[in-house]
Parts: structure tokens; sequence; C-alpha cells
């Protein structure tokens, strides 16, 4: 049993394969249809594809014009992708500690990072759990920063009753399309802004600062368009491709989120009186995306010891997500202890969940987790 599994099938194929057939495969209406349908889902003014979630990122800290001499806050407990694409921006990440159960950044912490050097807070809405951005985006008016979302997990997820990555949130947030996110093209990602000027410069900049994009230069017809590069730009762009792998996923997104927070309740139930295993929290005014369900294991409980035990079953799993300041490439940035995002990253295990997993399977890894843990 797998720890997840892309919500694919006939149709993701067939729209594949009408895209081969088309003869178009690079950057073009596939990707603008799904740029529409991101917009509508979002409720955002503007969302512009790219070929990563790292590289969105990479792009939403380049176009708010930070770079060397910059530091920006960044959550300690994260994909690594977080602080690569700060460090890949010029800028320099420092670490902030985050919330003992939500997994989030912790606001109360942002202070104890803060420095005259600070320009930027990349918020990272961890596992599709919405952060407290309320608390964040005010500090950050006080303190004179910009605020990007990291909501790579976070499709789906709803904040407060809004969705997150739409407006009231962050200058910019950034989705990830990877293969473990709730709709995946492959590899690819998305931008989200109310920022119009600052959409149509990242769109200036996935496609190497090209000022007319492809399309537009194979559909002239009379006198050929002449390409001018205003600026240097990188190839971040998604391809058509991709998008169409994409698009029935993201038509079905209400039915994906249902299942998965259906399995999450299931976990939450079975969990709740299992001694030593803390189901993860939803805070109030916090709408789950549930990208993968980690639970906190308590006591002297050996995580490596429960995770064989239920690979004998057949049974994988996932460690927690990293604490980045401890890994090699990071540590020589990290300038204090962060011990929750250090205890979170030592204690936490990852169950399997994804909308294909059925509840006798699910009833599998339950039983697994009960007999491994003794209870019965």
């Amino acid at each position: 049993m797998p720890i997840t599994r892309p919500a694919l099938g006939e149709e993701e194929a067939l729209a594949a394969a009408q895209v081969v057939r088309s003869g178009w495969l690079a950057m073009g209406a596939k990707v603008a249809e799904l740029e529409g349908a991101l917009r509508a889902a979002l409720g955002a003014r503007e969302v512009v594809a790219v070929s990563s979630g790292t590289a969105g990122l990479h792009l939403a800290l380049h176009v708010l014009g930070l770079g060397p001499g910059d530091e920006v806050l960044v959550p300690s407990l994260s994909f690594v992708a977080s602080a690569n694409a700060v460090l890949h921006a010029g800028a320099t990440p420092v670490f902030v500690d985050v919330e003992p159960r939500s997994f989030n950044l912790d606001p109360r912490d942002l202070a104890h990072a803060l420095t005259p050097r600070t320009r930027a807070i990349l918020v990272v809405h961890q596992l599709g759990l919405p952060a407290e951005l309320d608390a964040i985006l005010a500090f950050a008016a006080r303190a004179g920063l910009a605020v990007i979302e990291d909501a790579a997990c976070a499709l789906g997820a709803r904040y407060r009753g809004r969705p997150v990555g739409g407006p009231g949130g962050g200058r910019l947030a950034v989705f990830s399309f990877h293969p473990r996110k709730l709709v995946t093209t492959g590899e690819g990602g998305a931008i989200a802004t109310e920022d119009a000027a600052l959409a149509e410069r990242l769109r200036l900049l996935r496609a190497q600062g090209l000022a007319i994009p492809a399309g537009a230069r194979h559909a002239a017809t009379g006198e050929p368009l002449e390409e001018e590069v205003p600026e240097v730009g990188w190839n971040y762009r998604l391809t058509d491709l991709q998008a169409a792998v994409g698009l029935p996923q993201l038509r079905r997104l209400d039915e994906l989120l249902a299942r998965r927070r259906a399995l999450a309740r299931r976990y939450d139930a079975a969990l709740a009186s299992l001694p030593g295993i803390l189901p993860p929290l939803e805070p109030e005014g916090c709408e789950h995306a549930y990208q993968s369900y980690m639970v906190l294991l308590e006591g002297d409980r050996s995580r490596r010891e429960l995770m064989v035990r239920l690979l004998e079953r057949g049974i994988a799993t996932r460690r927690a997500v990293t604490a980045i300041h401890e890994l090699a490439a990071h540590r020589v940035r990290a300038r204090r202890a962060l011990p929750e995002s250090e205890r979170i990253a030592r204690r936490g295990l990852m169950l399997p969940l994804f909308p294909g997993l059925s509840e006798a399977e699910q009833d599998e890894v339950i039983a697994a987790l009960v007999e491994a843990t003794g209870s019965r």
C-alpha cells in the first residue's frame, strides 16, 4: 500500500492524447485554460502557470525585488524547496519555529527572527493546513514586510471561509502540481496574485523574458512579429501536455477534497483513543486540504520500529516533514535552536492518504497500528 497515489484515470490519458495529436505541446491554449480554471477556483484576479512550485517561489521572490543582503523569514519545518528558493533569489533564509500541533509557522516566533535586513515572510501552509494568516499578515504590516504564501500543498484549503491563495492573503501565493499534491500535472506549479502588474512580469520572466508569447508569434499573419527581450528571464514554462493532465483533476477538486477529508476523519476517530499517537489538529476557521496525514508519536515509541512493522505488512509510511535548519546544506545558516521544529521532525509519521484509498485498505492501516502499538 503506497503512501499516496495520483488521482489519474482515462480522462487524463485522453486529454494528454488530444494534445499530442494537436501537434502543439508547448505552453499554449491548455495552459491558458488551466490558469482560468485556477482563477475561478481561487477567486484570484491573476494566475500564472509555471514549471514547478519551486520555480514559482523563485519567481515570486524575484519580482518582489528580494536579493543579496535581504533576509526572508521561513519556517524550518518544511520541504527544503521553501529555503532553496530564497537562496536561488540571492537572499538569505532565516528559520522560524512552528506551532506544536498545527505544524505551521508560529506567529509569536517571528519577532525573535526579525533583523534590520528582514524584507519578507515566506509562510508555508504545511501539509494542506492553512497557517494563521491574520496574525502573520498583521505582524508583516507592522514590520513593513512582504508576505508570500507557499501553498504547495494547500489547493482547496480555506482560511476563515476564503480559499488559500485567493484575495485577502499575501502578495503572491504559490502552488505545486507534483504527483504528491491534490492536483498533479507530473511537475508544475502556479502563482496567484491580485496584482496585475506583478502577473504581467511573471509571465515575461517564465518565458526567458520574451515579450511576445510563442502562440502569438506562430499565429501572426502579414508582417512577422519581431521578438524583444526587455528583461532576462528563465525557462519556467508549463507545457500544454501537462496542463491537459491537470484540468480533469481540477474539475474534480471538490470531490477529491471531500474524499481526503472523509478519510482523515476516519483516521481521527480510530486514532483518538490509541495511546502514544496524536492525530493532527484542524483549528477553528481552517479547512484542511489533507495533502498528507501526519501523526505525532509520544513517549519513547520508536518511529523506525513502527515504520518497519507496518512495512512488513505491506504498508508504506514516511517520516515527518524535515527541519531544514538541521539539513547539511542549510545547517550553516541555523542561528538558534527551534525546539518544536526539531521535535516534530523526529516524532512525526505520515500515513497513507489519497482519494483512491479504500476504507478496507485504511482499516488495514489502522489495524496494523493497533497491533504494532500493542493496544489490543
